[in-house]
């Protein structure tokens, strides 16, 4: 008797395709160099997408940059966040000297998207991150390339201190009232009066802080086209070449690509009479000597060092925080809080940590080294460093040891909260103003129709019920540290963080 049997069909199972990427770098941007990028681009564009097993993910590239880091290369970090984002599964590179010449950096980037799956393949050398022997012959490869980098740097370095000794400027910069001609700095007459007049006000009394504003007043503006600053004033006074002297290695390279303020570590030098003064050497020395008198002064004056002073650091950016003086907001009387910001808030940068006042800072201290009333000399005597976070601080001991506080949310003032200024209107976008009397927020602001904003209000106890609920008991810091805003609707409360995420709370 015949057998039957069911034929099984396989179903056919296609491959999905490598997502491959490459990198490409040529460190000066200069014309011929701009075009070994492009041949780069093109080339690995038309490899990638040639081959019928690989998807193209993109080809990124970093124009006139260093390879001795891997800060700044904006090209090589959208690269690696998009490893770890999933979206690349090979990165080509055409060799290891164009990936990074620095070798910690070269391996520790290497490891790391190994350990996410990604395999970076160097043509040049033909390794593979994912081939056994990989790692060793990267480690070898990259310290000669490291070690070129760095011979290269002294080659450049001996050169540069043979044209300072012959009196030859290395690469002339613009500076404000000169320009380079090729051979020597020229005066331009109508930058040079504005140097006069900067010196001249100076030694008359005028403050750097007064002489921006003045030159604001009138339209003056710097290289850059924007107003002058009283630190770039500030550097102006001291600059030789305005005598017509040249002063070279004012700064000096440690390491590779790491420059530093000379101080007499290396040899300066000083050509003088080198091109036509703007001022005269009397004016020069004179202003020198009202900045010398000024900052006596002033240290004098304000002689109000205390133990927190070179001790308190950002914990999020890294940088000094220094004291400052900020008026009391309810009292028309001379009364200033003090409190500790973030250096880098100054800046165009920008940094967004939560000012800490020395009252807190004072209190915490007292609580971490165990002494009350706070003790300005124990502190000196145990505390390197204290890192201010949003949410806490990090208290570095001299003994290696490091200690946390966290930190709590304090109001001054009854009419803010930390609600305050991160309310906004779902419907019409405007902020929420605070009815202190109703203790509730409403949108008083018009559309652009004119017609006032229908939204409904939302009562601070309803809102405090929210964030107790998505931020935990202790409410109040984590709005302050991890809400950008709150967006109020009829129906809801969207709460956006600063991570990015949105928690959304229905109202009642």
């Amino acid at each position: 008797m015949a057998t039957i049997r069911k034929i099984e069909r396989k179903i056919p199972t296609i491959q999905k395709k490598k997502r491959v990427a490459a990198y490409a770098r040529v460190s000066l941007a200069s014309e011929q160099l701009m075009h070994s990028l492009s041949a780069q681009v093109s080339y690995y564009s038309s490899l990638i997408q040639k081959n019928p097993e690989w998807e193209y993910a993109g080809v990124y590239s970093d124009e006139g940059i260093t390879g001795t880091s891997t800060a700044g290369r904006k090209g090589f970090n959208d690269l690696v966040k998009d490893c770890e984002d999933g979206k690349i599964d090979i990165v080509l590179v055409k060799s290891i000297s164009r990936f990074a010449r620095n070798t910690v950096d070269l391996l520790e980037t290497v490891r790391h998207l190994k350990d996410i799956d990604v395999e970076v393949r160097f043509e040049r050398e033909h390794i593979s991150s994912f081939s056994g022997d990989g790692e060793l012959m990267l480690t070898i490869l990259a310290s000669f390339a490291q070690e070129e980098s760095r011979s290269m740097s002294e080659n450049i370095k001996w050169a540069v201190q043979k044209g300072y000794q012959k009196g030859e400027p290395h690469s002339p910069a613009r500076t404000y009232g000169y320009e380079w001609n090729g051979e020597e700095y020229v005066v331009v007459p109508e930058e040079a009066e504005v140097v006069r007049f900067v010196f001249e006000a100076y030694e008359s009394g005028t403050s750097l802080l007064q002489i921006p504003k003045i030159l604001a007043s009138k339209g003056i503006k710097g290289l850059t086209g924007v107003p002058f600053s009283r630190a770039t004033l500030k550097g102006m006074i001291s600059n030789e070449i305005y005598i017509g002297n040249l002063v070279f290695q004012k700064t000096y390279s440690e390491s590779v690509r790491k420059r530093k303020r000379n101080y007499g570590e290396v040899p300066q030098y000083r050509v003088e009479e080198a091109h036509e003064p703007i001022i005269s050497k009397e004016l020069f020395y004179r202003v020198q000597e009202e900045k010398k008198q000024r900052g006596e002064a002033a240290s004098n004056k304000n002689a109000v060092l205390t133990c927190f002073s070179g001790k308190i650091k950002c914990g999020k950016c890294g940088y000094s925080c220094s004291r400052r003086s900020i008026p009391h907001s309810k009292t028309t009387e001379r009364e200033y809080n003090k409190r500790w910001v973030c250096n880098l808030s100054e800046t165009k940068q920008k940094c967004d940590l939560r000012p800490l006042s020395e009252d807190e800072l004072r209190c915490a201290s007292s609580e971490m080294l165990g002494c009350d009333p706070f003790d300005e000399n124990e502190f000196l005597r145990k505390v390197e460093k204290v890192a201010v976070f949003d949410d806490h601080l990090d208290f570095f001991l001299k003994d290696g040891k490091k200690k946390s506080w966290q930190r709590k949310y304090s109001r001054k003032d009854s009419a803010r909260t930390c609600f305050s200024k991160k309310m906004e209107c779902g419907i019409c976008g405007s902020p929420l103003i605070r009815e202190s009397a109703l203790k509730r927020f409403k949108c008083k602001n018009k559309r652009k129709s004119m017609a006032l904003c229908a939204s409904r209000p939302i009562k601070e106890d309803e809102l405090q019920r929210a964030s107790l609920t998505i931020l935990g008991a202790n409410y109040e810091m984590g709005f302050c540290c991890e809400v950008s805003k709150a967006v109020v609707y009829d129906e809801r409360v969207d709460f956006l963080l600063k991570d990015g995420s949105v928690k959304v709370w229905e109202r009642e």
